[in-house]
């Protein structure tokens, strides 16, 4: 038989068994199933602008806010976080790229060794001198895609590390808008409550000249005195929140506790149409949806990492250098040696490592993709709640309005009725009670509609361009 062509023939077979299993090893990610379809309760609709496009200064208007987020965006520590998270991926991506290269080292030795006479030493026992200059080089064939599977499972924890910052952000605008809403709110309580006090104040003396008047009685002096006091040991605990509310907001764009310079409530303005495009888009807008289906690629990749290591790995590793028994005789052309040798390594027993390392990528593979699917679901959970909550503000406005007229005119009646005798203190401290309520519950319908339009922008996926 010709041996050239049975070498030939040989090295074509064993081609043929080595990179036949690699191609099925070799998988390619495919995103899992995420039903999106009827994802938004009860809003359909095939537009898709979508108001997340939005950059967080078209979105909100005021100047001071605006100044809050932009301070936040560059000091909040979570941030920085995200940002240190990112370095440490490129980091690791870094890494897995250069495993496909040689490794190189070199190094002087010396030796002084004894060599037995049947091994070619001299009879006598004098020991002798060995100086050498030495390098070594080893490589790794990818044979099976093992170091390509880790590269792209690295290059998914990067991409993911850069999601991470785009949801860490996203949660930044959206907490520094709602606090900022927060304190506007109580600004507004305060200054309804301060007011309501001084009103109460008046009616503390109208009590008392009309009992001088013998119209009313003690009972009804009392009764107003209560009211006042009722109003005005709330003050404390409105300022207490506005206090903490500044604080919070301080700790978010990175500052030491203090005050915040701010707007009114009245002077927030909602100009944007609430459009909400389609369900499929949360996949590429919310960075938390993309964060879980990265953390969903880099298990996929370990799946195929897992898989490599039950095929053999081949490896050539070379050494060379200069040997010589002296110094001045090392870097001589007659001291030069070196060697190549190639190993293939095929495991047959290793106590089930690498059954169980499959078994337990394939597991968090599957964890992940729950955790995705979930993770989508909850997002329009989010955008549904977000957007009914924002509605149903519009759905009482009109009924919130009527209630305030007719509580102003119940209050107004009632003290021009207690003054001529046609009715008690209680009817007026009634009206004047349900008045109250109806303007901070004004407010907080205020509050719910600002707040309302930035949970929707949120869950969106807006913030972060």
């Amino acid at each position: 038989m010709n041996l050239k062509y049975f070498t030939r023939t040989a090295a074509v077979i064993a081609a043929a068994v080595l990179l036949l299993p690699a191609c099925k090893l070799r998988q390619a990610y495919t995103r899992p199933d995420a039903k999106t379809d009827s994802l938004y309760r009860a809003a359909y609709t095939a537009d898709t602008t979508t108001i997340a496009n939005l950059s967080w200064k078209q979105m909100f208007k005021d100047a001071q806010l605006q100044a809050l987020i932009q301070e936040g965006i560059t000091n909040n520590y979570d941030l920085k976080i995200a940002v240190a998270r990112i370095k440490q991926a490129d980091a690791n991506l870094r890494q897995a790229k250069a495993a496909f290269l040689p490794t190189l080292s070199v190094g002087p030795q010396y030796t002084r060794q004894k060599v037995a006479a049947t091994q070619g030493g001299n009879l006598g026992f004098t020991p002798e001198n060995v100086y050498a200059v030495t390098g070594n080089a080893s490589w790794e064939m990818d044979i099976w895609g093992k170091l390509s599977s880790a590269k792209r499972g690295s290059l998914a924890l990067l991409l993911q590390s850069y999601a991470n910052q785009r949801a860490v952000q996203t949660k930044l605008v959206a907490d520094i808008a709602i606090n900022y809403y927060n304190l506007l709110a109580y600004d507004k309580q305060l200054a309804i409550t301060q007011q309501t006090v001084a009103n109460r104040k008046e009616d503390v003396e109208t009590n008392k000249a009309l009992k001088l008047a013998n119209r009313v009685n003690e009972a009804s002096v009392a009764q107003s005195e209560a009211n006042r006091y009722a109003a005005e040991v709330t003050i404390p605990d409105l300022q207490s929140s506005i206090r903490q509310t500044e604080n919070a907001i301080c700790v978010l764009i990175g500052r030491h506790p203090g005050s915040v310079e701010r707007n009114v409530l009245d002077a927030q303005q909602i100009d944007t149409t609430l459009q909400i495009g389609v369900p499929a888009q949360l996949l590429s807008n919310r960075p938390d949806v993309q964060q879980a289906e990265y953390n969903v690629r880099y298990y996929f990749e370990q799946i195929n990492v897992a898989r490599a290591y039950f095929y053999p790995s081949l490896s050539i590793t070379a050494e060379g250098g200069w040997q010589s028994s002296t110094v001045g005789d090392l870097f001589k052309s007659a001291t030069i040696f070196g060697n190549v040798v190639g190993n293939l390594t095929q495991p047959i027993f290793n106590k089930g490592l690498n059954k169980q390392r499959l078994q337990l990528a394939k597991a968090q593979y599957e964890e992940n993709v729950a955790t995705f699917q979930q993770t989508v679901l909850d997002a329009g959970r989010e955008v549904s709640d977000a957007l009914y909550s924002y509605k149903a503000v519009e759905d009482k406005a009109v009924t919130r309005k009527l209630q305030l007229d007719a509580w102003f005119r119940s209050v107004d009646y009632n003290r021009e009725l207690l003054k001529n005798g046609y009715v008690t203190y209680t009817d007026v401290l009634t009206s004047e009670q349900g008045y109250l309520s109806a303007q901070l519950s004004s407010v907080n319908d205020r509050l719910q509609q600002l707040t309302s339009l930035v949970t929707l922008y949120q869950s969106l996926g807006g913030g972060w361009k």
